[in-house]
């Protein structure tokens, strides 16, 4: 029977989240150290590493930053070595950084904005899934979370590049279960709409008019994706690899307009 109790308890574990300084990567950090493990930031400013290292050390984990991009090839190993130099451990990868430097159709787009983001999107996140596996999950196992969209899902306007990058992610979840199962489950969250800087120049300028066109009447918010990645890394989900759990406020059901 199930207890609810400890089944979404990451106690002993540590997991290295990237882009964990702000919007749904600070909220995936926060409710990993508040179900007890350890964490380890990646993100690219030294002030906002500080702040939440300092953040999540008062919740009650042991902090690990690591200064960079995930468009970097030399940083997923750094991670994780500092991940197992510092807290002898790396159970989980949450691959939440992402960039989107090309708004506009895919016709008009800069070619090197767009190289930059599947590097960064997709090869960015399999860097550090193998950096994790040969160093560490391999032998002790553990779990891999990608943050795609449901923008991988289906086409939309404006954001042509980044939507094709969350399309190979997902595909590459789904590859990555098959390879790497049965002692590491990897799973990916979609999200809607939510109310991250990342997004604002989506959601910002019509915020109500956006918010009906979603069945629960509002916009998400970064712990709404949170909440649904602490079950995927948990033993809640023990039995549970290769799929995508969807989190969009009922958007793809609505009828409102």
């Amino acid at each position: 029977m199930i207890d609810p109790a400890t089944a979404f308890r990451l106690d002993g574990k540590a997991a290295l989240i990237t882009g964990a300084t702000r919007g749904i990567g600070r909220a995936i950090a926060e409710a990993c150290a508040a179900a007890g493990a350890d964490v380890g930031v990646v993100a690219r400013k030294p002030d906002e590493l500080s702040e939440t290292a300092k953040a999540l050390g008062e919740i009650g984990a042991r902090v690990v930053t690591v200064q960079g991009s995930v468009g970097d090839p030399a940083i997923a190993e750094a991670a994780v070595d500092a991940m197992l130099d510092e807290l002898g451990r790396c159970d989980f990868i949450v691959n939440n950084a992402a960039v989107n430097p090309s708004y506009g159709p895919l016709m008009d787009a800069d070619m090197g904005a767009v190289a930059k983001i599947l590097d960064a999107n997709i090869a960015g996140p399999l860097r550090f899934v193998r950096a994790a596996w040969h160093r560490w999950m391999q032998e002790h196992g553990g779990a891999v979370l990608n943050v795609v969209s449901v923008g991988g899902m289906r086409p939309g306007p404006s954001i042509g590049a980044y939507n094709v990058s969350k399309a190979a992610l997902i595909h590459l979840t789904r590859q990555l279960a098959q390879e790497l199962a049965p002692s590491v489950r990897v799973n990916a969250i979609a999200p809607g709409l939510v109310k991250t800087d990342m997004a604002r120049a989506l959601w910002e300028p019509n915020e109500q008019a956006m918010a009906r066109s979603h069945a629960l009447g509002r916009l998400g918010v970064p712990d709404d994706i949170a909440s649904g990645a602490l079950f995927l890394l948990s033993d809640a989900a023990s039995w549970l690899t290769g799929e995508v759990l969807i989190v969009d406020g009922g958007a793809g059901v609505s009828l409102r307009g």
